[in-house]
Protein backbone atom coordinates (compact mmCIF):
# COMPACT_ATOMS: atom_id res chain seq x y z
CA UNK A 1 0.00 0.00 0.00
CA UNK A 2 1.31 3.64 -0.73
CA UNK A 3 2.09 5.05 2.52
CA UNK A 4 -0.18 8.57 1.75
CA UNK A 5 1.73 11.82 3.57
CA UNK A 6 1.36 14.52 0.47
CA UNK A 7 -2.64 15.59 -1.36
CA UNK A 8 -1.21 16.61 -4.85
CA UNK A 9 -3.41 19.40 -6.36
CA UNK A 10 -4.05 20.13 -10.06
CA UNK A 11 -5.52 23.74 -11.09
CA UNK A 12 -7.35 22.86 -14.22
CA UNK A 13 -8.80 26.58 -16.09
CA UNK A 14 -6.14 28.20 -13.67
CA UNK A 15 -3.44 26.74 -15.98
CA UNK A 16 -4.89 28.97 -18.98
CA UNK A 17 -4.63 32.61 -16.89
CA UNK A 18 -1.22 33.51 -18.14
CA UNK A 19 0.22 36.89 -16.75
CA UNK A 20 -2.49 36.62 -14.12
CA UNK A 21 -1.79 33.40 -13.08
CA UNK A 22 -0.06 33.68 -9.49
CA UNK A 23 -3.33 36.24 -8.68
CA UNK A 24 -5.45 32.99 -9.16
CA UNK A 25 -3.18 30.75 -7.49
CA UNK A 26 -2.55 32.99 -4.75
CA UNK A 27 -6.63 33.43 -4.24
CA UNK A 28 -6.84 29.53 -4.27
CA UNK A 29 -4.28 29.24 -1.65
CA UNK A 30 -6.41 31.58 0.35
CA UNK A 31 -9.75 29.23 -0.33
CA UNK A 32 -7.90 26.03 0.16
CA UNK A 33 -6.21 27.97 3.92
CA UNK A 34 -9.69 28.93 5.35
CA UNK A 35 -11.24 25.63 4.40
CA UNK A 36 -8.65 23.28 5.96
CA UNK A 37 -8.07 25.84 8.97
CA UNK A 38 -9.37 23.77 11.74
CA UNK A 39 -6.26 21.08 10.66
CA UNK A 40 -3.21 22.90 12.36
CA UNK A 41 -0.66 20.14 11.41
CA UNK A 42 -1.37 20.77 7.63
CA UNK A 43 1.80 22.40 5.46
CA UNK A 44 0.68 24.38 2.21
CA UNK A 45 2.93 24.53 -0.59
CA UNK A 46 2.61 26.48 -3.70
CA UNK A 47 4.00 25.28 -7.19
CA UNK A 48 3.27 26.72 -10.53
CA UNK A 49 1.32 23.85 -11.64
CA UNK A 50 0.70 21.94 -8.58
CA UNK A 51 -0.11 22.75 -5.01
CA UNK A 52 0.80 20.67 -2.14
CA UNK A 53 -0.63 19.63 1.07
CA UNK A 54 1.73 17.95 3.80
CA UNK A 55 -0.21 15.81 6.03
CA UNK A 56 2.06 15.33 8.92
CA UNK A 57 0.21 12.73 10.33
CA UNK A 58 -3.61 13.75 9.68
CA UNK A 59 -6.13 11.42 8.77
CA UNK A 60 -7.09 12.51 4.78
CA UNK A 61 -10.52 11.57 4.40
CA UNK A 62 -11.88 14.71 6.24
CA UNK A 63 -9.65 17.09 4.27
CA UNK A 64 -10.43 15.25 0.69
CA UNK A 65 -13.93 16.03 1.63
CA UNK A 66 -13.63 20.04 2.09
CA UNK A 67 -10.85 20.11 -0.45
CA UNK A 68 -14.38 19.08 -3.24
CA UNK A 69 -15.80 21.77 -1.82
CA UNK A 70 -13.18 24.58 -3.04
CA UNK A 71 -13.57 26.01 -6.76
CA UNK A 72 -10.55 26.17 -8.43
CA UNK A 73 -9.33 22.78 -8.48
CA UNK A 74 -9.49 20.55 -11.11
CA UNK A 75 -8.57 16.94 -9.55
CA UNK A 76 -6.02 15.93 -6.92
CA UNK A 77 -4.90 13.01 -5.02
CA UNK A 78 -3.45 11.12 -2.16
CA UNK A 79 0.26 10.68 -2.84
CA UNK A 80 3.71 9.32 -1.21
CA UNK A 81 5.97 11.56 -2.02
CA UNK A 82 9.79 10.32 -2.74
CA UNK A 83 13.44 11.52 -3.74
CA UNK A 84 13.52 11.47 -7.57
CA UNK A 85 15.53 8.61 -7.66
CA UNK A 86 14.50 6.15 -10.67
CA UNK A 87 15.53 3.10 -8.01
CA UNK A 88 13.50 4.55 -5.54
CA UNK A 89 10.41 5.33 -8.01
CA UNK A 90 10.56 1.65 -9.07
CA UNK A 91 10.96 -0.10 -5.92
CA UNK A 92 8.18 2.32 -4.53
CA UNK A 93 6.11 0.91 -7.12
CA UNK A 94 6.58 -2.63 -6.76
CA UNK A 95 5.76 -2.55 -3.39
CA UNK A 96 2.37 -0.93 -4.56
CA UNK A 97 1.60 -3.51 -6.89
CA UNK A 98 2.58 -6.33 -4.59
CA UNK A 99 -0.20 -4.64 -1.85
CA UNK A 100 -2.95 -4.34 -4.53
CA UNK A 101 -5.80 -7.57 -4.96
CA UNK A 102 -5.56 -6.61 -8.59
CA UNK A 103 -5.24 -8.43 -11.37
CA UNK A 104 -4.67 -6.02 -14.13
CA UNK A 105 -2.28 -2.77 -13.86
CA UNK A 106 -1.74 0.77 -16.45
CA UNK A 107 1.77 3.00 -15.15
CA UNK A 108 0.81 6.77 -15.40
CA UNK A 109 4.21 8.78 -15.42
CA UNK A 110 4.97 12.75 -15.95
CA UNK A 111 7.93 14.12 -16.05
CA UNK A 112 7.57 17.82 -15.22
CA UNK A 113 11.45 17.80 -14.39
CA UNK A 114 13.34 17.80 -18.21
CA UNK A 115 16.36 17.48 -16.29
CA UNK A 116 15.58 13.89 -14.90
CA UNK A 117 17.24 11.09 -17.66
CA UNK A 118 14.92 8.85 -18.68
CA UNK A 119 11.24 10.27 -20.58
CA UNK A 120 7.38 9.66 -19.07
CA UNK A 121 7.45 6.62 -21.82
CA UNK A 122 10.45 5.17 -20.52
CA UNK A 123 9.43 5.58 -17.05
CA UNK A 124 6.15 3.68 -17.25
CA UNK A 125 8.20 0.77 -19.51
CA UNK A 126 10.68 0.40 -16.69
CA UNK A 127 8.91 0.63 -13.77
CA UNK A 128 6.05 -1.78 -15.61
CA UNK A 129 8.68 -4.10 -16.62
CA UNK A 130 9.70 -4.49 -12.93
CA UNK A 131 5.87 -5.23 -11.49
CA UNK A 132 5.80 -7.88 -15.00
CA UNK A 133 8.94 -9.55 -13.94
CA UNK A 134 8.20 -9.95 -9.53
CA UNK A 135 4.46 -10.03 -10.22
CA UNK A 136 1.69 -11.98 -11.69
CA UNK A 137 -0.01 -8.31 -12.74
CA UNK A 138 -0.94 -7.78 -16.55
CA UNK A 139 -1.15 -4.96 -17.48
CA UNK A 140 -4.31 -3.15 -18.96
CA UNK A 141 -4.48 0.25 -20.34
CA UNK A 142 -8.23 0.52 -20.79
CA UNK A 143 -9.67 -1.26 -17.62
CA UNK A 144 -6.77 -1.52 -15.51
CA UNK A 145 -7.39 -3.19 -11.75
CA UNK A 146 -5.05 -0.77 -10.81
CA UNK A 147 -3.43 2.78 -11.51
CA UNK A 148 -0.25 3.77 -10.42
CA UNK A 149 0.36 7.65 -11.28
CA UNK A 150 3.96 8.85 -11.30
CA UNK A 151 4.73 12.81 -11.63
CA UNK A 152 8.34 13.25 -11.25
CA UNK A 153 9.43 17.22 -9.97
CA UNK A 154 13.26 18.31 -9.61
CA UNK A 155 13.82 17.01 -6.09
CA UNK A 156 10.59 14.81 -5.07
CA UNK A 157 8.46 12.44 -6.99
CA UNK A 158 4.93 11.52 -6.35
CA UNK A 159 3.10 8.26 -6.42
CA UNK A 160 -0.39 8.09 -6.67
CA UNK A 161 -3.12 5.22 -7.79
CA UNK A 162 -6.33 7.21 -7.37
CA UNK A 163 -7.24 10.86 -9.11
CA UNK A 164 -9.97 12.58 -6.82
CA UNK A 165 -12.32 15.06 -8.90
CA UNK A 166 -12.10 18.45 -7.65
CA UNK A 167 -15.17 21.60 -8.14
CA UNK A 168 -13.59 23.08 -11.05
CA UNK A 169 -13.93 26.65 -12.19
CA UNK A 170 -12.38 29.45 -10.64
CA UNK A 171 -11.30 30.12 -6.92
CA UNK A 172 -13.99 31.80 -5.56
CA UNK A 173 -13.61 35.48 -5.27
CA UNK A 174 -11.09 36.01 -7.67
CA UNK A 175 -13.79 38.04 -10.78
CA UNK A 176 -15.38 40.02 -8.58
CA UNK A 177 -18.54 40.36 -6.52
CA UNK A 178 -22.31 39.55 -7.89
CA UNK A 179 -25.76 40.22 -5.69
CA UNK A 180 -27.71 37.27 -6.61
CA UNK A 181 -31.70 37.67 -5.86
CA UNK A 182 -31.85 34.17 -3.64
CA UNK A 183 -35.85 33.65 -3.22
CA UNK A 184 -36.74 30.17 -0.69
CA UNK A 185 -36.76 28.01 -3.93
CA UNK A 186 -34.52 25.53 -5.70
CA UNK A 187 -32.84 27.82 -8.52
CA UNK A 188 -31.81 30.77 -6.74
CA UNK A 189 -28.93 28.02 -4.61
CA UNK A 190 -28.09 26.47 -7.34
CA UNK A 191 -27.64 29.60 -9.36
CA UNK A 192 -25.46 30.83 -6.00
CA UNK A 193 -23.09 27.55 -6.57
CA UNK A 194 -22.53 28.52 -10.65
CA UNK A 195 -21.88 31.61 -9.88
CA UNK A 196 -19.05 30.96 -6.99
CA UNK A 197 -17.64 28.15 -9.32
CA UNK A 198 -17.24 31.20 -11.71
CA UNK A 199 -14.43 32.77 -9.21
CA UNK A 200 -17.80 35.35 -7.89
CA UNK A 201 -18.27 36.59 -4.36
CA UNK A 202 -21.68 36.15 -3.81
CA UNK A 203 -23.87 38.40 -1.71
CA UNK A 204 -27.98 38.09 -1.72
CA UNK A 205 -30.95 39.80 -2.08
CA UNK A 206 -33.97 38.57 -0.67
CA UNK A 207 -37.46 39.76 -0.96
CA UNK A 208 -40.04 39.19 1.88
CA UNK A 209 -43.77 40.51 2.47
CA UNK A 210 -44.56 40.34 6.22
CA UNK A 211 -47.19 39.23 7.23
CA UNK A 212 -47.83 37.73 4.12
CA UNK A 213 -44.54 35.86 4.11
CA UNK A 214 -43.54 34.32 7.59
CA UNK A 215 -40.75 34.17 10.05
CA UNK A 216 -40.18 30.28 8.50
CA UNK A 217 -39.53 31.90 5.22
CA UNK A 218 -36.96 34.62 6.30
CA UNK A 219 -35.35 31.34 8.16
CA UNK A 220 -35.32 28.95 5.77
CA UNK A 221 -33.33 31.67 2.70
CA UNK A 222 -30.43 32.18 5.70
CA UNK A 223 -30.34 28.33 6.28
CA UNK A 224 -29.86 28.47 2.71
CA UNK A 225 -27.67 30.99 1.96
CA UNK A 226 -25.52 29.62 5.23
CA UNK A 227 -25.14 26.36 3.20
CA UNK A 228 -23.67 28.10 0.33
CA UNK A 229 -21.44 30.16 2.11
CA UNK A 230 -19.00 27.64 2.72
CA UNK A 231 -18.12 27.57 -1.12
CA UNK A 232 -17.74 31.70 -0.31
CA UNK A 233 -14.74 32.37 1.86
CA UNK A 234 -17.22 31.07 4.91
CA UNK A 235 -19.35 33.87 4.84
CA UNK A 236 -22.32 34.98 2.73
CA UNK A 237 -23.89 38.74 3.64
CA UNK A 238 -28.01 38.76 2.91
CA UNK A 239 -29.57 41.95 2.35
CA UNK A 240 -33.19 41.51 3.60
CA UNK A 241 -35.75 43.67 1.83
CA UNK A 242 -39.74 44.37 3.11
CA UNK A 243 -41.63 44.29 -0.33
CA UNK A 244 -45.29 44.49 1.36
CA UNK A 245 -45.81 47.88 0.29
CA UNK A 246 -44.29 48.04 -3.13
CA UNK A 247 -45.92 44.44 -3.75
CA UNK A 248 -49.79 45.91 -2.82
CA UNK A 249 -49.40 48.99 -4.40
CA UNK A 250 -48.70 47.11 -7.73
CA UNK A 251 -51.75 44.95 -7.13
CA UNK A 252 -53.81 47.81 -7.19
CA UNK A 253 -52.58 50.00 -9.69
CA UNK A 254 -52.09 46.77 -12.27
CA UNK A 255 -54.21 43.67 -11.43
CA UNK A 256 -53.53 40.27 -12.26
CA UNK A 257 -51.99 39.79 -15.74
CA UNK A 258 -49.03 42.27 -15.34
CA UNK A 259 -48.42 41.77 -11.15
CA UNK A 260 -45.42 39.46 -11.57
CA UNK A 261 -43.69 41.94 -14.75
CA UNK A 262 -44.31 45.26 -12.44
CA UNK A 263 -42.60 42.95 -9.10
CA UNK A 264 -39.82 41.61 -10.84
CA UNK A 265 -39.12 45.25 -12.31
CA UNK A 266 -39.15 46.51 -8.81
CA UNK A 267 -36.85 44.24 -7.91
CA UNK A 268 -34.24 44.29 -10.15
CA UNK A 269 -34.46 48.09 -9.21
CA UNK A 270 -34.00 47.54 -5.80
CA UNK A 271 -31.10 45.36 -6.07
CA UNK A 272 -29.10 47.56 -9.08
CA UNK A 273 -29.22 50.06 -6.11
CA UNK A 274 -27.84 47.09 -3.26
CA UNK A 275 -25.72 45.99 -5.58
CA UNK A 276 -24.04 49.79 -6.54
CA UNK A 277 -23.79 50.71 -2.90
CA UNK A 278 -22.09 47.10 -2.16
CA UNK A 279 -20.09 47.15 -5.04
CA UNK A 280 -21.25 44.48 -7.40
CA UNK A 281 -20.69 44.61 -10.25
CA UNK A 282 -23.58 42.40 -11.64
CA UNK A 283 -27.29 41.02 -10.90
CA UNK A 284 -27.36 37.36 -10.17
CA UNK A 285 -30.62 35.73 -10.73
CA UNK A 286 -31.66 31.89 -10.87
CA UNK A 287 -33.78 31.76 -13.89
CA UNK A 288 -34.10 29.55 -16.39
CA UNK A 289 -35.55 30.58 -20.05
CA UNK A 290 -39.43 29.87 -20.10
CA UNK A 291 -39.51 28.13 -17.16
CA UNK A 292 -42.22 30.85 -16.07
CA UNK A 293 -44.07 33.94 -17.07
CA UNK A 294 -41.42 36.10 -15.87
CA UNK A 295 -38.89 34.31 -17.70
CA UNK A 296 -39.71 34.07 -21.60
CA UNK A 297 -37.59 36.00 -23.55
CA UNK A 298 -40.12 39.05 -24.00
CA UNK A 299 -40.32 39.14 -20.18
CA UNK A 300 -36.93 39.41 -19.57
CA UNK A 301 -36.33 42.03 -21.91
CA UNK A 302 -39.20 43.88 -20.10
CA UNK A 303 -37.60 43.36 -16.86
CA UNK A 304 -34.29 44.41 -17.84
CA UNK A 305 -35.14 47.49 -19.28
CA UNK A 306 -35.37 49.63 -16.19
CA UNK A 307 -32.18 48.82 -15.01
CA UNK A 308 -28.04 48.81 -16.20
CA UNK A 309 -25.72 46.72 -14.16
CA UNK A 310 -25.47 43.09 -16.36
CA UNK A 311 -27.79 40.62 -15.13
CA UNK A 312 -26.03 37.07 -14.84
CA UNK A 313 -28.21 34.13 -15.31
CA UNK A 314 -26.23 30.92 -15.00
CA UNK A 315 -29.15 28.82 -14.92
CA UNK A 316 -30.63 30.37 -18.15
CA UNK A 317 -30.35 27.02 -20.29
CA UNK A 318 -30.81 24.38 -17.57
CA UNK A 319 -34.61 22.58 -17.75
CA UNK A 320 -35.86 21.82 -14.08
CA UNK A 321 -34.60 18.44 -14.34
CA UNK A 322 -31.18 19.31 -14.24
CA UNK A 323 -31.36 22.51 -11.85
CA UNK A 324 -33.08 19.93 -9.30
CA UNK A 325 -30.38 16.99 -9.59
CA UNK A 326 -27.65 19.82 -8.48
CA UNK A 327 -29.35 21.35 -5.74
CA UNK A 328 -29.45 16.98 -4.54
CA UNK A 329 -25.62 16.90 -5.41
CA UNK A 330 -25.24 20.38 -3.41
CA UNK A 331 -27.14 19.77 -0.35
CA UNK A 332 -29.73 22.49 -0.83
CA UNK A 333 -32.60 20.88 -2.30
CA UNK A 334 -34.27 19.08 1.10
CA UNK A 335 -34.09 22.64 2.65
CA UNK A 336 -35.66 24.74 -0.96
CA UNK A 337 -38.72 22.23 -0.58
CA UNK A 338 -39.34 23.42 2.91
CA UNK A 339 -43.26 24.49 2.61
CA UNK A 340 -42.36 28.19 3.69
CA UNK A 341 -43.82 30.79 0.91
CA UNK A 342 -41.58 33.79 -0.72
CA UNK A 343 -43.77 37.09 -1.89
CA UNK A 344 -43.48 35.66 -5.54
CA UNK A 345 -45.69 32.61 -4.19
CA UNK A 346 -48.21 34.62 -1.97
CA UNK A 347 -49.36 36.67 -4.69
CA UNK A 348 -49.16 34.44 -7.58
CA UNK A 349 -51.52 35.50 -10.60
CA UNK A 350 -53.61 33.20 -12.71
CA UNK A 351 -53.11 34.93 -15.57
CA UNK A 352 -49.63 36.20 -15.89
CA UNK A 353 -48.60 38.05 -19.17
CA UNK A 354 -46.18 36.58 -20.74
CA UNK A 355 -44.91 38.81 -23.65
CA UNK A 356 -45.55 42.35 -21.77
CA UNK A 357 -45.13 45.30 -23.51
CA UNK A 358 -42.40 47.68 -21.99
CA UNK A 359 -44.55 50.91 -22.84
CA UNK A 360 -48.07 48.76 -20.94
CA UNK A 361 -45.75 48.48 -17.87
CA UNK A 362 -44.62 52.15 -17.95
CA UNK A 363 -48.28 53.31 -17.78
CA UNK A 364 -49.05 51.19 -14.53
CA UNK A 365 -46.03 52.18 -12.86
CA UNK A 366 -46.80 55.67 -13.46
CA UNK A 367 -50.04 55.05 -11.26
CA UNK A 368 -47.89 55.25 -7.95
CA UNK A 369 -44.62 56.84 -6.10
CA UNK A 370 -42.85 53.78 -6.91
CA UNK A 371 -39.84 55.82 -6.12
CA UNK A 372 -40.74 56.55 -2.52
CA UNK A 373 -41.36 53.34 -1.84
CA UNK A 374 -38.22 51.91 -2.71
CA UNK A 375 -36.41 54.34 -1.14
CA UNK A 376 -38.37 53.61 1.95
CA UNK A 377 -37.69 49.60 1.67
CA UNK A 378 -33.97 50.81 1.11
CA UNK A 379 -33.53 52.49 4.33
CA UNK A 380 -35.15 50.26 6.11
CA UNK A 381 -33.54 46.73 4.65
CA UNK A 382 -31.65 44.60 6.89
CA UNK A 383 -28.35 43.06 6.48
CA UNK A 384 -27.40 39.54 7.99
CA UNK A 385 -24.00 38.00 7.85
CA UNK A 386 -24.51 34.29 7.59
CA UNK A 387 -21.81 31.49 7.92
CA UNK A 388 -21.47 27.78 7.61
CA UNK A 389 -23.48 25.33 9.27
CA UNK A 390 -21.71 23.52 11.85
CA UNK A 391 -23.13 20.46 11.09
CA UNK A 392 -21.92 19.40 7.32
CA UNK A 393 -24.94 18.02 5.44
CA UNK A 394 -24.14 18.47 1.85
CA UNK A 395 -21.62 17.26 -0.47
Amino acid sequence: MAEYNTILIRYGELTTKGKNRKDFIRKLDQNIRYMLKEYAQLQFQRGYDRYYIVLNGQDPSPVCEKLKKVFGISSFSLSERVDSDLDVITARCLEIAKASSASTFKMISRRHDKSFPMKSDGINRHVAGVILENTDLKVDVHHPGLEIRVEVHEYDTYLMSEKIPGAGGYPSGINGKVLLMLSGGIDSPVAAYELMKRGLDVEAVHFASPPYTSDNAKQKVLDLAAMMSEYNQGRMRVHMVNFTELQLAIYKAAGDPYAITLMRRMMVRLAQRIAETNKCLAIGTGESLGQVASQTLESIACINSVISIPVLRPLICMDKVEIIDRARRIGTYETSILPYEDCCTIFDPKNPVTKPVIKKAEQYESRFAYDDMIGKALAEAETITVHPPVKESFL
